[in-house]
């Protein structure tokens, strides 16, 4: 294969599919674009009956129809690429690359992490999870190019890989840059389940020992953090399905049950049972009260 300026090792695929390469400056014959077609092939399995990336494609081109000047923004974003893990390995490279570590290296990397299946679904429920609890999410391709707490969860998601894989250092500069690219602070030891909504996400610190269920929404400045005290597991273990309001802390290893509601400015040091409603500082439980639609006000 033609040696591009990205080398040693070969950077045709990550420079190609990044929109990045300059063709004065790499040039490939035929056995070369063989053998490009057969990598970009195993770079990531994906399924012809994708329909989550099929409807963002989709959307992309309607929007593209409607705002043309966003052609090219578009085209190089989600339309030149042949996977939703490619288009979104393509996404953070770019917006989380530095002078000290290139979008061809981070690409490889985000590419290599989200081919495992595990990875691949919950960067789906994950995009549903958003779109259908999110008032302001137009579309899935408005949450999957402009949502930094969606694109931010997928950066995690790679962290943790790497950490579980021993490569702690690097799964330590993922976090490092998206906490400076996206003021979101998550340890890649932290554990975090499907269908994530981190709404809005600037603030939001989440420490190592730290688990999150499925179906979780969180608000920005939101902290899953220790009191300080203890070592070990320090941190706290979220339900399914809880919803932590803006600037809320939660502290300490506490267990915080399925379907739980902590509102704004909250602040928790206790176990939760599932299905309650706790606000203020320290948090206290609440009646919840239901109002319907139709109920009116008594006269």
């Amino acid at each position: 294969m033609a040696a591009c300026v990205y080398s040693p090792r070969c950077r045709t695929l990550t420079a190609l599919l990044c929109s990045s390469f300059n063709p004065n400056q790499c040039t490939m014959n035929y056995t070369s674009l063989y053998m490009f077609v057969k990598l970009c092939s195993s770079r990531v399995c994906h399924s012809n009956q994708d329909d989550l990336w099929l409807k963002i494609q989709e959307e992309s081109r309607l929007d593209t129809e409607q705002e043309p000047t966003l052609f090219d923004y578009y085209h190089s974003s989600v339309l030149s690429h042949d996977s939703l893990e490619n288009a979104l390995s393509s996404t953070l490279a770019v917006k989380l690359s530095n002078s000290n570590i290139s979008k061809a290296t981070l690409f490889e990397i985000f590419c290599s992490a989200f081919a495992e299946d595990d990875i691949k679904k919950a960067i789906r429920d994950d995009l549903r999870g958003v779109r259908e609890r999110d008032p302001a999410c137009i579309s899935y391709v408005h949450c999957f190019l402009h949502f930094k707490g969606f694109l931010s969860c997928q950066a995690h998601r790679a962290a943790h890989k790497l950490w579980t894989q021993g490569r702690t250092n690097l799964a330590l500069l993922i976090q490092s840059r998206v906490s400076e690219a996206f003021a979101v602070d998550i340890h890649p030891g932290a554990k975090i389940g499907c269908a994530i909504m981190f709404d809005h996400a600037t603030g939001i610190v989440i420490g190592e020992t730290a688990v999150i269920g499925d179906n979780v929404t969180i608000l920005h400045n939101a902290t899953l953090g220790s009191t300080g005290k203890e070592a070990g597991e320090r941190h706290p273990k979220i339900g399914n399905g809880v919803f932590i309001g803006a600037g809320s802390k939660v502290l300490g290893n506490i267990r915080i049950g399925e379907g739980a509601k902590i509102g704004a400015g909250s602040v928790v040091l206790k176990d939760l049972p599932p299905n309650c409603t706790a606000v203020g500082n320290p948090a206290r439980l609440v009646e919840s009260k239901r109002v319907t639609l139709y109920e009116t006000k008594a006269t």
